[in-house]
């Protein structure tokens, strides 16, 4: 039987988790933010608790992964912890909601940055995003090394562009442009947790991605370690830099200035770089297409990982015996991709979809840590999670307190999300029936 290749090393999973943070959301969403948090402190403190979630979540997730080094990463912990039908369910949102609306957000940004330099309008838009999308699908056709170099390269110039930004910003930009005193607080009373719960809706969609290295177990040197290590560098690495862009930003412009952009890297450079705009829609092109093409690798393995179990299309669990790569799962994913861009048509809506459904299973996931600490007290564990068991109970309780809020502020993507999850129990049993019938 064909296999998948451990050829990822530290760095190429760390870089791997890195880039599928950096994408679309630090060059669009700070926008989004100061609108409903219009104060430098509050905008630093959703950014700053959206680093605590992705920091409580990785060293949670570092224990999970140590104990289960297998392609699959968030699938494999819950069902074994939870059994078939909730890995099915993970799974399942990966493919119809989450990676997929991902992908289509990300060729959809793509699309409108290039539109900076070329007139994209109307359906000349979806034409360049469905090519982003199918080119991405390309590239990882091919073996993962591959898509480990794509990962590096393209990650270390987005770190190396946005340094840039922060750079322009802290040493060219004016601190004064924005109120800085704490009486400031005092004078936005009525910002409430609910509006700070609409603004880590982007702030969440910015740091997603750190838990893909994971999905990538089965295919990493010395997975029980460099996996966990990964994504802990990943997220101390991603908050840094996320905290600082944004005082660059705040340095460049003043807020109301700021919430109103459509284009704020762009809008941000150009006060002190007349070319700016354009050397910034480059670098949000390039970031972006890179972190398609690794939301493209990773997932695939997810749907890999379930066929195998018997719990999907056995199709999907095909490795090519030239390259070693899932190419169904590969193709599937990507052709889902190109009908959400089609249905939904517009990032804003894509990515709170996406978001609420997501941080579902994030909070699911982090539940096993106390299901594995029980059922399997004297397991091998090369990576325990740091002040277990504060640390996950700290993730569950706002990532939780995050997904509520966004169920009664944003209805209409959380109705949406939870339609496809619930008719996704018939179809599983569809599986798990027929998994039954070839075993007798």
């Amino acid at each position: 039987m064909t296999e998948l290749r451990k050829e990822l090393s530290l760095y190429g999973l760390t870089m791997i988790a890195i880039g599928s943070c950096i994408g679309s959301g630090i060059f669009l969403t700070p926008s989004l933010i100061a609108a409903y948090l219009p104060n430098v402190w509050f905008i630093m403190a959703v950014w700053l608790i959206g680093g605590l979630i992705t920091l409580t979540g990785a060293l949670t997730f570092a224990e999970l992964g140590s104990i289960f080094p297998q392609a699959g990463g968030v699938y494999i912990y819950l069902k074994q912890a939870y059994g078939d039908f909730v890995g099915f369910l993970y799974g399942w949102a990966y493919l119809t909601v989450i990676n997929t609306g991902a992908l289509a957000a990300l060729s959809i940004a793509f699309a409108s940055y290039l539109g900076f330099f070329f007139p994209l309008e109307g359906q000349l838009t979806t034409i360049v995003a469905i090519s982003v999308i199918i080119l991405v699908t390309l590239i990882n056709l091919f073996r993962v090394k591959f898509s480990e170099y794509f990962a590096n390269v393209f990650s270390g110039f987005k770190i190396i562009g946005i340094l840039a930004v922060i750079a322009v910003g802290l040493f060219a930009g004016d601190a004064n442009l924005n109120d800085w005193s704490l009486q400031s607080i005092k004078m936005e009373g009525n910002i409430g947790i609910k509006a700070f719960g609409l603004a880590l809706v982007g702030v969440l969609w910015s740091f997603g991605g750190w838990q893909h290295t994971s999905f990538l177990s089965g295919e990493a040197k010395n997975a029980a370690r460099n996996v966990p290590k990964a994504m802990v560098i990943a997220a101390i690495v991603v908050t840094v830099i996320y905290i600082l862009t944004n005082i660059g930003y705040l340095h460049l412009m003043p807020i109301v200035e700021l919430s109103q952009s459509d284009s704020l890297a762009a809008d941000a450079i150009s006060k002190v770089i007349s070319i700016g705009g354009a050397l910034v829609a480059v670098l949000i092109a390039v970031s972006v297409f890179g972190t398609a093409g690794i939301y493209t690798m990773t997932c695939p393995r997810i749907y890999y990982a379930m066929a195998n179990d018997g719990l999907f299309f056995k199709g999907m669990a095909k490795i090519s015996p030239k390259y070693h790569t899932p190419v169904n799962a590969i193709l599937v994913q990507s052709a889902l991709a190109i009908v959400i861009l089609l249905l939904w048509g517009t990032f804003e809506e894509v990515i709170t979809y996406v978001v609420f459904t997501d941080w579902i299973f994030f909070a699911m996931a982090a539940t096993t840590i106390f299901v594995f600490r029980k059922r399997y007290p004297k397991v091998h564990r090369p990576v325990k999670t740091f002040a277990y068991p504060v640390t996950p109970i700290i993730f569950i309780i706002i990532t939780t307190g995050f997904v509520i809020n966004t169920f009664f502020e944003k209805p209409a993507q959380a109705y949406a999300g939870l339609a496809l999850l619930i008719i996704a129990y018939p179809i599983f049993r569809y599986f798990k029936n027929k998994s039954k019938q070839s075993n007798k």
